[in-house]
């Protein structure tokens, strides 16, 4: 079936870009702080993003009640929570569980990454290839270096680097810790899902259930939208399958939104307090049209090249970037922001600052306005 977006008729419910806003930001755990454990929100969310190691706890920060640091990387000592490769080829932090069913469905997808690379490894026998990469690093976690090192011996023709992608790509590497601790550090090394979870490989999601949990976390959301997200195509037939299950709306171009029929869709005017987000958000990441969250005039501000910034959402959309300097959390917003604006800006700064380095003392700067 076709991937081009699909417009409606004018019979199915309009929902603006505000209505949009509110339900994404509920799905997400951001209109109000959530009493879930850290696993049940890592659940809810489907994994949180984690290029870097502390995203996945300003994330949390962002969305529970009384979470601290600690209780995610006590999951993740604990193997109940994972680093890996899965959506959009892109680090995510998982409960066990979902490591183990959701990198199994986006595995169609790595295998299609590998032909961009496939004449750096021109003759290798990539199931060969698999099986000693599995050998090694379930022997001993090992680094990418080394990892790449231990393959060009056998292939010694092929391009290395070529050959560590399909590694990747071939087997689910999970980074072992002390990696993603918070304030721990530690070089990347890898073994296998199974091996580091003691489990054997488990039946991958089916999409139908996929989709049903990406509107749980992400929806009111289109085919694209969830395409986007999991970096997977060819999923208009399960929305399909399941559409009787399903509500339908449009949003203001007439694209067609697909719904769980209880789930929350707050009024449009829910009071939506600030948040102060990592890089590499779900939130922003996670829909093919970003406008829900990304007013049209501030698009590509959140990032710089290949560095994406800390952002800052006020009245539920993006509004502005944060950093921590030595001594200060500075705030630089997209436009000026009236005095009530900053005094609840700086509440949540206040907030955030309490819950992620509460042995430290920062002052809070509003910057210039940054355009």
């Amino acid at each position: 079936m076709t991937n081009t977006k699909r417009s409606v008729t004018g019979t199915a419910p309009l929902l603006g870009t505000r209505a949009l806003n509110r339900a994404t930001l509920d799905r997400q755990l951001l209109l109000r702080p959530a009493r879930l454990s850290v696993a049940a929100a890592v659940e809810h969310l489907l994994g949180l993003q984690a290029q870097n190691v502390k995203p996945p706890y300003y994330a949390l920060a962002a969305r529970l009640d009384g979470f601290t640091p600690e209780a995610l990387s006590r999951l993740m000592a604990d193997r109940e929570a994972v680093r890996i490769v899965t959506m959009r080829s892109t680090i995510h932090t998982h409960t066990a569980d979902d490591c183990l069913t959701l990198r199994p469905l986006v595995q169609p997808a790595r295998d299609r990454e590998l032909v961009t690379f496939r004449k750096g490894f021109a003759g290798v026998d990539l199931d060969r290839l698999a099986d000693l990469a599995r050998d090694l690093v379930e022997a001993e976690p090992r680094t990418m270096r080394q990892l790449r090192e231990a393959l060009l011996r056998e292939w010694p023709d092929a391009d290395p680097q070529a050959l560590a992608v399909a590694a990747r790509c071939r087997l689910p590497l999970v980074q072992v810790t002390p990696r993603g601790l918070w304030g721990r550090s530690g070089q990347v090394r890898l073994t296998t899902a199974e091996h580091w979870l003691g489990r054997p490989p488990q039946p991958a999601a089916t999409p139908d259930a996929a989709v049903l949990r990406y509107l749980a976390a992400f929806g009111p959301a289109s085919v694209q939208d969830m395409q986007a997200w999991a970096g997977m195509t060819r999923l208009r037939d399960a929305f399909e399958r399941l559409r009787p299950q399903l509500v339908t709306f449009r949003d203001e171009t007439g694209v067609e939104l697909f719904d769980l029929p209880d789930a929350p869709r707050p009024h449009p005017q829910t009071p939506a307090p600030p948040r102060f987000l990592p890089e590499f958000d779900n939130l922003l990441l996670s829909h093919a049209d970003r406008t829900r969250v990304v007013p049209p005039e501030y698009r590509g501000r959140s990032w710089q090249g290949n560095l994406a910034h800390c952002t800052l959402l006020v009245d539920g959309f993006l509004a502005g970037l944060w950093r921590l300097e030595e001594d200060a959390l500075v705030i630089e917003p997209f436009e000026r922001l009236t005095r009530d604006r900053q005094d609840e800006v700086t509440a949540e700064g206040e907030r955030m600052l309490r819950v992620m380095h509460p042995q430290s003392s920062y002052d809070i700067r509003f910057g210039a306005v940054r355009t």
